[in-house]
């Protein structure tokens, strides 16, 4: 067993550090030293007390990178030293979702940092089956890779046909994402967020023309139908906010899809005469299959996806638990990355 340091957020508002012991890796399983972790809204939300379905003491991080050390029994295709994305859903393999290829809503599901430990620490143990190699993508792209995934799960489960129009709800990380690689399938597409300074990012970035400040007051239906010729086919919701998950209703077109990315506690509720007259169809989007995690790697790696203007702070893990609440307070954080 491995003494190791390890950040641990101890309750809302407060990290500590603590010693703990690391088992040798089991069968099937593979030691990795972490090198970067991203920092998610889920993490942000964990911190200020407001993550549903949370337990404290809980090491954060989900979003890693992370380098091989060792495999336990066979080499599994992997070797010491390879740089790999981790994918961090624990799932039940003879679970009914799992048999359907469906790991990503497993019916006992634990994600790490949220459900039980996760990477916020130099080292852990991981099966091997979670674990996705990198050719060329270096650490700090491949600490992005899940918050990507989310989105590309997204765009994957609308299923885009050609001329279909789209508009995104939120660009925080999440919808960011979303927006990544909806772009390549969906024309025109809208962005809408109270954010001016989210929306110049996908803008600049992500060469997003139409974009829409929202707000108290501000219509987007008369926008919709400017940029759009009418009501958008796909509406992805990545707020995670009641009142704009509850407008989708009246925002997508008659025989759309809506999409929710994000989530909150409590019910979506919508007028029933109004949903079947339009013939609506409504999905969840959780977290992402492995499928996605090479589709997002490959992305990454030829070019399609430059993660380089995403980050815009780093910290290192020693750092955490002093300077951690007024980094995400800061103006201007769209995506942090901790070095380890």
């Amino acid at each position: 067993m491995t003494p190791q340091t390890e950040t641990v957020l101890a309750e809302p508002g407060r990290f500590e550090t603590r010693t703990g012991l690391l088992s040798d890796p089991g069968p099937g399983e593979a030691r990795v030293r972490v090198r970067r972790i991203g920092v998610c809204g889920t993490d942000i939300h964990a911190f200020g007390g407001r993550q549903p379905f949370f337990e404290y003491p809980r090491i954060l991080g989900h979003e890693l990178a992370a380098e091989v050390v060792a495999v336990n029994g066979g080499s599994e295709g992997f070797a010491p030293g390879d740089l790999v994305a981790v994918e961090p859903y624990l799932n039940d393999p003879g679970s009914p979702a799992s048999r359907k290829g469906r790991p990503n809503c497993c019916e006992s599901l634990r994600v790490l940092g949220v459900h039980c430990d996760g990477g916020m620490r130099p080292h852990l143990n991981l099966p091997v089956s979670k674990l996705h190699r990198a050719a060329s993508a270096t650490a700090e792209q491949l600490a992005l890779v899940e918050m990507l995934c989310i989105g590309r799960h997204a765009v994957n489960r609308a299923r885009p046909a050609s001329g279909e129009t789209a508009l995104v709800l939120g660009a925080g990380p999440i919808g960011l994402a979303t927006v990544a690689f909806l772009r390549e399938r969906a024309d025109p597409l809208v962005v809408a967020d109270l954010d001016e300074a989210r929306l110049g990012f996908c803008r600049e970035a992500l060469g997003i023309s139409d974009v829409f400040v929202a707000g108290p007051g501000r219509d987007i239906a008369p926008f919709l139908h400017d940029r759009l010729g009418g009501l958008p086919d796909l509406v992805f919701d990545a707020t995670g906010h009641r009142g704009s998950m509850n407008s989708t209703f009246e925002l997508c077109a008659h025989g759309g899809r809506i999409v929710f990315v994000g989530l909150f506690r409590g019910e979506v509720v919508f007028d029933d005469p109004n949903f079947h007259r339009r013939e609506l169809m409504v999905m969840s989007s959780r977290n992402a299959t492995p499928a996605e995690f090479g589709e997002v790697i490959g992305a990454m790696e030829s070019g399609r996806i430059d993660t380089a203007p995403w980050i815009t702070h780093r910290l290192g893990l020693g750092e955490v638990p002093q300077r951690f609440g007024g980094m995400i307070a800061e103006t201007g954080l769209r995506k942090a990355v901790i070095e380890v």
